[in-house]
């Protein structure tokens, strides 16, 4: 079931989204707020990034690294 979600905006935000949705070759205004929600629930968070960081910098530290040539040999 469809449920309609109001949204006020000065006039210039409006519009620039109404530009950018057309740009980017979406049907709706609507089809493109879906797909940025969509967009930003795949972000990793902050936290998810500097635990990354620090595991990876644990890693170096104790030489539990990988040498390749190019990225290519890492995939």
């Amino acid at each position: 079931m469809r449920q309609v979600l109001s949204l006020s905006l000065p006039e210039k935000s409006k519009m620039k989204i109404k530009k950018l949705s057309k740009k980017r070759g979406f049907k709706s205004i609507s089809e493109y707020i879906k797909y940025l929600i969509d967009l930003d629930s795949n972000f990793i968070s902050d936290t998810e990034l500097l635990n990354s960081v620090k595991t990876a910098r644990q890693e170096y530290k104790t030489g539990n690294t990988i040498t390749a040539n190019s990225i290519a040999d890492l995939v």
